[in-house]
């Protein structure tokens, strides 16, 4: 093709040196060592993409705590099911998660491995058997607190709270809402009628579950319009859908009294990308000034020691 060997001997090459590259040898990875501290390894990760990303996330949240501005944790029930829990305690402890906000699934895998020390039961063998989602204390005790949460007009996840911390349950030490209790940290439960195994129980009140859960819907719009006018930060972890649409609700109901959502920082994390979670949590939320939106896509048991060992060790 000689008109085309033509027009190639035309080309303007320029210098690789004067070329604008987005990757330098500075910004490589350093090479993997043995008995090196968190910090070292930290520093060698490479400075790229969601390396970047998640030193600017902990960089707003290490400053949020150190302008007592919130940290809010939104997450669904994976984070508990793939063993985070310690992790998510010992932020809380610390004061890089000032509230936590779950699903209904959420507080139910907490409620089962502080009473009997295991949760997230073999779906597809006990539907086979006619027994998926009918464990008997489950059902007993979660549906008991929600009647009198409702009752009392209090909020689900702090009942459940205060009873777990009241209970001799043999690792109550590992419940969130425990915690959060222990700790006087808002903990919110928000449910859809008919999406957990507690609804199967004939002892189950729909509307104690929904009152107690619209407790606790009140609680987390005061929760989010703390996070307005301030450098606070929220983080959604593994809920595609019924966290990002709560969250929403709350942002419109705080923008309706007027509070502005200026120098937000946002973060969604997930296996894969979902839309929800990045227009109700990421976009929408932060179209005002000086706002930054982060997403991450990773499994939670690997993403999430790295994002509290890095916070730990960074303060």
């Amino acid at each position: 093709m000689p008109g085309t060997f033509k027009q190639r001997t035309k080309v303007r090459l320029v210098p690789l040196q004067k070329r604008k590259s987005k990757v330098s040898v500075e910004s490589l990875g350093a090479a993997p060592q043995r008995n090196i501290s968190f910090r070292r390894y930290w520093e060698g990760l490479p400075s790229i993409l969601a390396v970047n990303s998640l030193k600017i996330l902990v960089g707003k949240i290490l400053e949020a705590k150190k302008k007592k501005k919130p940290v809010v944790m939104m997450f669904g029930a994976h984070v508990v099911k793939v063993g985070l829990s310690r992790y998510l305690m010992a932020l809380m402890e610390k004061g890089f998660i000032t509230a936590i906000a779950t699903n209904g699934a959420g507080v139910i895998h907490d409620f089962e491995l502080s009473f009997g020390g295991e949760t997230s039961e073999d779906v597809a063998e006990n539907l086979k058997k006619g027994t998926f989602g009918f464990a008997k204390e489950t059902g007993q005790y979660l549906n008991s607190w929600a009647l009198s949460a409702a009752r009392q007009s209090q909020g689900l996840g702090l009942a459940v709270g205060q009873r777990l911390l009241e209970s001799d349950f043999p690792n109550k030490d590992l419940s969130l809402f425990a915690k959060a209790a222990a700790l006087g940290l808002p903990a919110t439960v928000h449910v859809g009628i008919g999406t957990d195994i507690v609804y199967q129980h004939p002892n189950c009140d729909g509307a104690a579950w929904g009152q107690a859960s619209f407790e606790d819907f009140k609680i987390f719009t005061r929760v989010v319009g703390k996070l307005a006018d301030g450098g606070g930060v929220v983080m959604n972890w593994g809920s595609a859908v019924l966290m990002p649409e709560v969250f929403l609700k709350t942002i419109a109901i705080n923008k309706n009294l007027g509070k502005s959502f200026k120098n937000l920082t946002s973060a969604n994390f997930d296996m894969i990308p979902h839309y929800r979670p990045r227009v109700n949590v990421l976009e929408r939320p932060t179209q005002e000034e000086g706002s930054l939106a982060l997403n991450f896509i990773g499994h939670h048991e690997i993403v999430l020691p790295l994002l509290a060992q890095a916070l730990i060790d960074g303060e």
